[in-house]
């Protein structure tokens, strides 16, 4: 069988590029391998409709919506490799398994790389965080830190003043010019340079000289890359973002590869689970149309 839709990642985007494709009446296969970048949050904020539930609960019943429909089919498996086949695209899965497609979708998102600081990657999700529109009002205008792992630190920094007393702690990443320096006061920003030694208690940071700073959370940038290998394997091009390159799209989503298209995380340099899910509908709807009009 050749699908008329392969899509590879089953969280938010690919969910729903899914669903307008299902609601087209369109084969639609869905090759998830369950490893949704939020999975360390225990709340989803700032989704119309959802905001404060779970973030899997959002994705199971998103799921099940979607997998009502008769032409999907859904797949709990890694895509390994992809490629051009005939006038479409092959993906072959972990388990060896060969599925064909007239159109691919991208949806396999982002992963997180973490600053290597004691106590920081068990608290991900928790009490440190990287999107404020994401935590930032459930903080309750406590205490906040940013701690640097690249210069964009200061844009979190100088956004983040708006959601409680900030502290920016430098870590010896990078040290701000004159004009940087200007906005922080302006902005009421503590700004930290004694290193950081370790992340303990609910979000508290331990300096070098031992002294503790409280905080009610925390946030940095980790660096991102693909969680999937097909989009080099296709030939994508990358565009570059502030924390890790993505997939570039055009205005109908689709990729420098004709025939495959990308949204979610992979191809949006901001993650959010309601951007996700409109860019997931837009994908959905473009790649449906391409098979229409092309």
């Amino acid at each position: 069988m050749v699908y008329d839709v392969v899509i590879v990642g089953g969280s938010y985007a690919g969910l729903s590029a899914g669903l307008q494709l299902a609601r087209g009446r369109r084969t639609v296969l869905v090759i998830d391998a369950g490893q949704r970048r939020n999975r360390f949050a225990e709340h989803s904020h700032g989704f119309l409709g959802q905001d404060g539930r779970n973030p899997g609960d959002i994705a199971d019943e998103a799921r099940a919506q979607l997998l009502a429909y008769p032409t999907v089919e859904w797949l709990q498996q890694a895509a390994l490799k992809a490629g051009q086949c005939g006038e479409g695209f092959a993906v072959v899965t972990a388990d060896e398994q060969r599925f064909e497609a007239r159109r691919l979708i991208i949806a396999s998102g982002m992963v997180d790389v973490l600053p290597d600081i004691p106590g920081l990657s068990e608290r991900w999700g928790k009490h440190v965080f990287h999107c404020p529109y994401c935590h930032g009002y459930e903080l309750n205008g406590g205490p906040i830190g940013v701690l640097a792992a690249t210069p964009i630190a200061m844009h979190q920094a100088l956004m983040l003043a708006d959601w409680g007393p900030t502290t920016l702690f430098l870590n010896e990443v990078f040290e701000p010019d004159a004009e940087q320096l200007a906005s922080l006061k302006k902005r009421g920003v503590t700004l930290e340079r004694e290193p950081v030694v370790s992340i303990n208690g609910h979000a508290d940071i331990t300096l070098a000289s031992g002294r503790v700073v409280e905080l009610a959370g925390l946030f940095t940038q980790p660096h991102m890359h693909m969680a999937s290998p097909l989009p080099v394997q296709l030939g994508c091009e990358f565009e570059a973002g502030p924390m890790g390159d993505f997939i570039k799209v055009n205005a109908t989503r689709e990729t420098s590869v004709p025939g495959v298209f990308a949204c979610g995380d992979a191809a949006v340099a901001a993650g959010n689970v309601a951007i996700a899910v409109g860019d997931g509908a837009r994908t959905g709807s473009a790649a449906h149309q391409s098979l229409i009009f092309r």
